[in-house]
């Protein structure tokens, strides 16, 4: 084991059994469960916002997720010789949720909407309005990303010569631009009549891959990118994964929203602002955003199918949002 990761673990209590490369970080046996170790380059304030929050958490009620462990020093990051800030958290054995697995996406959500009631308990503390706490509102967020559409279109529009992926593009533009100049123009007015950003806390990164499957539970992870803002955008961001595996099954997608509701029931405010983040073409403008800002002269071929399946996938995306306005 390389000696600056020794150096790192000798500084915690802890009696080290194993340690294995991780992606980016060590995976530690311990005599006190498996930890995980990794370099650090964010802020201090920043460690202990998270800290405090999980602390709280802690206190209102049992949910699994990575808390940081102090060292001998009670500090929660640990220097090495060479400079480098390091931190140790607890971690989990398991593998992230499987989005083909019904049953594994719906405990899944069951346990969001767990995490969402818990930090909604949480007071936000004046101490904790650091830089990455505060995010853009989305109706700001779409206003850019159709910006960006916009440009990207007038740059094909203006090619003579275009490629099977371009002229995708231009086949189908105008249909899912519509839906996003109508989901920006719904969240504007959404957020206006909100007035200030929701303050619940968030998880800021929900995907399948901070989702771990235990034996008996399910454990949440990653929580860098908690901030204070709209939770909806948590539940969209997993779910719309989920949606898009299933190729947007109705039976499914409500089931979802039900197995919500049962822990934490969705206001009118909440399924609008679902709606409109669903309305929004997400994935469609991720495909053109790549497209205009990496090499036009070479698509690869599974992008030229990606963007035709969001076009076949329409009809039941469209379904899905019929139900839910």
């Amino acid at each position: 084991m390389n000696e600056k990761y020794t150096e790192v673990l000798s500084q915690y209590e802890l009696e080290i059994l194993d340690v294995k490369r991780g992606r980016g970080a060590w995976l530690c046996e311990t005599n006190q469960g498996l930890k995980l170790l990794r370099e650090y380059k964010g802020t201090l304030r920043r460690l202990e916002f998270e800290d405090q929050v999980f602390l709280q958490m802690k206190e209102n009620g049992r949910l699994n997720v990575d808390r940081y462990v102090r060292n001998k020093e009670g500090e929660l990051l640990s220097s090495a010789d060479d400079g480098t800030r390091w931190i140790v958290k607890d971690w989990y054995a398991d593998r992230e949720c499987n989005l083909k697995d019904s049953k594994e996406v719906l405990s899944a959500i069951e346990k969001i909407a767990f995490l969402h009631k818990m930090l909604r308990q949480i007071e936000f503390k004046e101490e904790w309005n650091l830089g990455s706490i505060l995010v853009q509102l989305p109706s700001e967020e779409m206003e850019r990303h159709n910006r960006e559409l916009v440009r990207a279109r007038t740059f094909i529009r203006n090619k003579r010569k275009k490629s099977e992926f371009e002229l995708c593009v231009m086949g189908n533009y105008d249909i899912f631009f519509e839906q996003a100049a109508e989901a920006c123009k719904g969240m504007r007015l959404f957020c206006q009549q909100c007035g200030e950003v929701e303050g619940y806390l968030c998880h800021g990164d929900l995907n399948q891959h901070h989702v771990l499957m235990c034996a008996r539970d399910v454990a949440i992870v990653e929580f860098n990118r908690m901030h204070r803002g709209i939770q909806m955008e948590d539940l969209y961001h997993f779910m719309r994964k989920a949606m898009e595996k299933h190729d947007w099954n109705l039976r499914l997608g409500m089931s979802m929203l039900e197995t919500y509701a049962k822990v934490l029931p969705l206001s009118e405010g909440d399924r609008t602002c679902l709606y409109y983040l669903f309305l929004y073409p997400e994935k469609y403008w991720k495909q053109i955003n790549f497209y205009y800002n990496a090499n036009k002269a070479w698509i690869p071929a599974r992008n030229i199918e990606k963007l035709k399946d969001l076009e076949v996938q329409q009809p039941m995306r469209n379904l899905f949002l019929s139900r839910i306005k």
